[in-house]
């Protein structure tokens, strides 16, 4: 296997950081659309304009390239998500920001990278995991700190003002609403057609779908069938 001493150089030059962002980009594209599994590091190297051993200059291994493709993933989500909360003017459009951030990590264009954590999870070695679920609990603090107070208003899920339990327990509150956002990698395509649902529609809908109480008036317009 390469030498990886140079990944742990202190002296980085702008173009090194830069040639180690379009790895992790190219991967992120490459293991979406071919998979984790199919994808050779003389694909990503190729798809960066490198030679096929030059991907171990940055990273020791195809394993770290993908540990690495997560954590952009979650680090740019954080600030995504961070930044839209702090401009929300009230609870329920904080759950709608959530909702809405969320769908376009997903599915925005060249946003790949939480697509790939989702997929690709079972193929990171257990000591790779162990650094991700670090990075991935600030990530989920974002959410839970919301879904707390909107399961404390009264006004997430079906009568969870009269279920103390329910209200106590944020983490399914978190894995059920995530895990139905998360979902939609399987089955949803953005498509410029008439009466197909974009991202604002879906979020709305699903903010709808959840909460028992927000101030969005709903788009008929907007609102058309999902197509997979």
């Amino acid at each position: 296997m390469p030498d990886s001493t140079h990944t742990k150089t202190a002296q980085v030059t702008p173009e090194e950081a830069n040639r180690r962002q379009a790895l992790i980009r190219q991967s992120a594209r490459l293991f979406r659309e071919k998979g984790y599994d199919a994808t050779t590091v003389r694909d990503i190297a190729a798809a960066v304009g490198m030679r096929s051993g030059s991907p171990f200059y940055h990273f020791k291994n195809k394993q770290e390239i993908l540990k690495a493709v997560m954590e952009e993933g979650l680090h740019q989500g954080f600030e995504r998500i961070e930044t839209a909360l702090a401009q929300a003017p009230s609870l329920q459009a904080k759950f709608q920001t959530l909702v809405r951030t969320q769908y376009g990590i997903l599915h925005d264009e060249g946003s790949e990278f939480i697509a790939v954590l989702l997929y690709d999870w079972r193929s990171l070695p257990a000591e790779y995991k162990q650094e991700i679920i670090r990075v991935k609990d600030r990530y989920d603090a974002l959410w839970q700190a919301t879904l707390q107070e909107l399961l404390q208003a009264g006004v997430l899920g079906a009568n969870t003002d009269h279920d103390p339990e329910a209200v106590a327990d944020v983490k399914m509150a978190r894995l059920l609403v995530m895990g139905a956002i998360n979902f939609t990698v399987t089955w949803y395509k953005q498509q410029p057609v008439p009466g197909h649902m974009d991202l604002d529609a879906l979020a709305e809908r699903t903010v709808r779908f959840f909460m028992r109480q927000h101030p969005l008036t709903p788009t008929p317009s907007k609102l058309g069938t999902p197509k997979g």
